[in-house]
């Protein structure tokens, strides 16, 4: 359940990108202000192109935005430098992405206990295997444990790349595309799983999706075209 607290602020984000051979400079992102409430779930949609990926990754820190203001819990990330970003992504942030990224050399426990290896939390580091072993065990995965990536199905591979941005405890959970490679019924059981643990870990969550059948599940949809936010109307269906 969302509550009052606004955990992402966007102010006036807007992104431009300058083309490497001189020509016309494209802007992205207009302008983007959004607040998102801690505890709540969005999905964004929008034209493939329409610079979601970008925006997402700005939300994440991944990329800066060209002009505005990001805050996550009230703290203005545009005044900090790459070392201190990346302890926020660290610490803060949890991503998935379409691909899993998994270490196929690791695992099943190893990739989910990577993010605590760079963790400055002495209490974390000591807790994540344990906390890893509860959410895997959640989500389906606790006979697989001692597994490598190759061994286990898409839809696995995935609930696996959920709880690694999850081990650490991060008050924002961002995914692009998560259900993007996945067969219709890994899909479904990916989404369902995304809306429980949204709720059970009160964790703040965006998502970016072309499924609507996903994005729908989420407290709120809001849909981006031509550079610009706002919240998704049902007779755009057609146009998303």
């Amino acid at each position: 359940m969302p509550t009052g607290k606004i955990t992402l602020n966007l102010i006036n984000v807007a992104k431009r990108f300058d083309p490497l051979d001189g020509s016309e400079s494209v802007d992205v992102l207009k302008a983007i202000t959004c607040q998102i409430n801690e505890r709540e779930s969005v999905a964004i949609v929008g034209p493939s192109g329409s610079g979601k990926s970008t925006l997402l990754n700005i939300m994440g820190t991944l990329d800066r935005p060209s002009s505005g203001h990001v805050t996550l819990d009230g703290q203005d990330l545009s005044h900090l430098d790459d070392v201190q970003l990346a302890a926020v992504r660290n610490s803060r942030i949890g991503f998935v992405f379409q691909s899993h990224h998994l270490l196929p050399q690791c695992t099943v426990l190893e990739n989910v206990l990577v993010p605590t290896l760079a963790s400055k939390d002495k209490a974390l580091r000591e807790s994540g295997e344990s906390r890893a072993r509860r959410l895997l065990d959640r989500v389906g995965l606790g006979p697989r444990l001692s597994h490598r990536p190759g061994q286990l199905s898409g839809g696995e591979r995935q609930r696996v790349a959920v709880v690694r941005a999850l081990i650490n405890g991060p008050k924002l959970l961002l995914a692009d595309e998560p259900t993007g490679a996945l067969d219709r019924a890994a899909a479904e059981n990916l989404g369902q799983l995304l809306v429980e643990l949204n709720q059970e870990e009160g964790v703040t969550m965006v998502i970016v999706t072309h499924a609507l059948d996903l994005a729908r599940r989420m407290d709120r949809v809001l849909e981006l075209r031509d550079g610009s936010l706002r919240a998704y109307r049902a007779d755009n269906t057609e146009r998303t």
